[in-house]
């Protein structure tokens, strides 16, 4: 027994001199479905978040996206989160009907990064060329208080439609929604994603499609800062030959307070340290732009990604 009892205190006496940590870190990064676009930039990031951080352990976890990940932070069960910015505000705020019982005041933010950009597409054959023309059509608005189905709400009521305009509302992720097109079962999928989503590409790949635009004033009435006006640039999917107004909405990767500010640092760091890496994930992460990082954030910065913007900041006006 004083052996054994001799070798523990030798071992604790061991981990305090050397620094080294007695419990390994868990980075569990929080995306959307594997066919959008948060998965494989979650992937990626995951990736270099393990390079920078090598004794953590490091994983990716797909789920409905914004509201989901953004409820999952502020239960602790995520480090770091991928979620539309108007959803991040809905939380901040803690507005019940977008999803969130209560304020998620434990919210921080990590960084603004690509824009999203809402593409509401349909099947030549079912005659929708215009946002009126879904009245009474089967549309797809994305998994149930996802950011793109809180996108879906507000655009459909600016455009006078409104959900029970339609014949027929779907809540499903991006994938099934164009396999119910392809089989005849849907007119139309709205889905909110960076330009060029794997699930839209292959719709185009398989039948004709319209991109219905989303005119600026539909975006005016929208109402909400979060949503600017966008272009869906021609040729981003095949047969669309010309550019196609619609809506631009701020993606945000967001953390929370209890992770500690050496770890969302070594994050924020690793990512614009290997850009290159983002952009072969998905062609989307071009959007990332360093200098706009940290502003217009609904939430507070976290103090982690503070320093490192602060250390880009003094290092650039060198």
């Amino acid at each position: 027994m004083k052996l054994i009892r001799t070798l523990g205190l030798a071992t604790a006496a061991l981990i305090v001199s050397t620094g080294v940590q007695a419990e390994q870190k868990f980075i569990n990064v929080l995306t959307g479905g594997t066919s959008g676009i948060y998965y494989p930039l979650g992937v990626a990031l995951s990736q270099q978040i393990g390079k920078a951080l090598p004794e953590s352990k490091v994983s990716v976890q797909s789920t409905k996206a914004s509201a989901e990940n953004l409820n999952l932070l502020q239960a602790g069960r995520g480090e770091v989160g991928f979620a539309l910015a108007d959803a991040v505000s809905d939380a901040w705020k803690g507005d019940a009907e977008a999803g969130f019982k209560q304020k998620l005041d434990k919210l921080r933010g990590v960084a603004a990064i690509y824009p999203n950009y809402i593409q509401i597409v349909a099947s030549e054959e079912s005659g929708i060329k215009t946002l009126a023309d879904l009245k009474g059509k089967r549309v797809s608005v994305g998994a149930p208080k996802s950011g793109t189905e809180l996108n879906a709400r507000a655009v459909l009521k600016a455009a006078g439609i409104g959900y029970e305009g339609l014949s027929k509302v779907e809540y499903l992720p991006f994938g099934e929604s164009v396999e119910l097109i392809k089989n005849r079962q849907l007119d139309a999928t709205l889905q909110s994603a960076g330009l060029g989503v794997a699930s839209l590409r292959d719709l185009a790949s398989t039948m004709k499609i319209v991109v219905v635009p989303v005119p600026a004033d539909v975006v005016e009435k929208i109402g909400d800062s979060a949503y600017q006006q966008g272009v869906v640039p021609a040729n981003t999917y095949e047969g669309q030959t010309t550019d196609v107004p619609t809506v631009a909405i701020r993606n945000i990767l967001v953390t929370h307070e209890g992770v500690d500010a050496d770890t969302v640092y070594a994050m924020v760091k690793a990512m614009f340290s290997n850009m290159d890496a983002m952009v072969a994930a998905h062609s989307a992460a071009k959007g990332i732009v360093l200098e706009k990082a940290s502003t217009g954030l609904p939430v507070p910065l976290h103090p982690g990604a503070a320093r490192f913007y602060a250390e880009a900041s003094k290092a650039a006006k060198q």
